[in-house]
């Protein structure tokens, strides 16, 4: 469903997008690009008991020759990064039956991503990242699974307004389930491996007119191919307007695509920039969209 409500309202077209807020959940080589650090959280409102939130942190490391050390202009001749972050999503309010219709109580389920990410900058043209992702599922009583799984992630900067990109997600990926504690010799114990995925990606920036476009296309070992699209528009000092399109399948034109919307306002106070996000998605299935807001510091 994406991360936050920059990548979400820029149809989550992210994987080659190095500028602004970054999170390495969209490519783990991103951390590297980032201009200062970075904090931000976003909450979702979602219909159907369902909830789906976010927190990140990103922060670059800059190493120069020791040469340079007391000239203000210099440039430094490597850069790494770190991104930190969590997706929680769930659903609450599930009315609970027996076998002959009976309430039983209220139930839910809930489901945490834990990811951690490392790139680097080896060269002005290339940066590579690695992620390592904790997956932890509560779907009912005494059942629940957990799961680790990698991500690799790079860049190439053809030139200052076009980056390149290629990621691998979800490599060994997977839920492990044991339904014997419930069923007793009726249960079964099943695998459920996550699709590996394969983005490419391209962004182009225009300095001159301030606007920023991206795209990828998604390929899975399933046999989907999805494509992304985004845009991002300063028109005004601290104001970004946003619109995407996510979920464009290539392997099923019937399947519905998720256009979205978003802003965000930065304001600074002292050497703290405080930001406002907002998105709005269009869900093709639900009673009402998603709307997602969000904060982000940068220091």
């Amino acid at each position: 469903m994406g991360f936050g409500a920059r990548g979400i309202g820029m149809g989550n077209a992210m994987s080659a997008v190095t500028e602004g807020n970054l999170v390495s959940y969209y490519n783990p080589a991103l951390s590297a690009f980032q201009g200062k650090s970075s904090f931000q959280t976003s909450y979702s409102f979602l219909s159907l008991d369902r909830k789906l939130n976010f927190i990140n942190f990103t922060h670059r490391f800059d190493f120069y020759d020791k040469a340079d050390k007391n000239d203000e202009n210099r440039v430094p001749k490597s850069s790494a990064g770190i991104s930190i972050g969590i997706i929680n999503a769930g659903v609450s309010n599930i009315d609970g039956r027996d076998g002959s219709g009976n309430p039983t109580g209220e139930l839910s389920t809930g489901e945490n991503q834990i990811f951690f990410a490392f790139s680097n900058r080896f060269s002005k043209k290339l940066a590579l990242g690695i992620a390592i992702k904790y997956y932890r599922y509560k779907l009912y009583e005494d059942l629940s699974s957990s799961g680790i799984g990698f991500d690799f992630g790079a860049i190439y900067t053809f030139n200052d307004q076009i980056h390149i990109s290629f990621v691998l997600t979800d490599l060994n990926s997977k839920y492990k389930w044991d339904t014997t504690p419930l069923f007793g010799t009726n249960g079964s114990n099943t695998e459920d491996k996550f699709p590996l995925l394969k983005k490419i990606g391209v962004s182009y920036k225009n300095n001159d007119y301030n606007f920023l476009v991206s795209a990828e296309i998604e390929n899975s070992n399933e046999g989907t191919n999805i494509l992304r699209f985004g845009a991002e528009y300063n028109i005004y000092d601290q104001l970004y307007l946003r619109g995407g399109i996510d979920q464009y399948n290539l392997s099923n034109t019937d399947f519905p695509v998720r256009p979205s919307l978003g802003f965000s306002y930065f304001k600074m106070f002292g050497k703290l920039l405080i930001g406002v996000d907002y998105a709005f998605i269009v869900e093709r299935y639900s009673p009402s969209d998603r709307h997602i807001v969000g904060l982000n510091f940068r220091f």
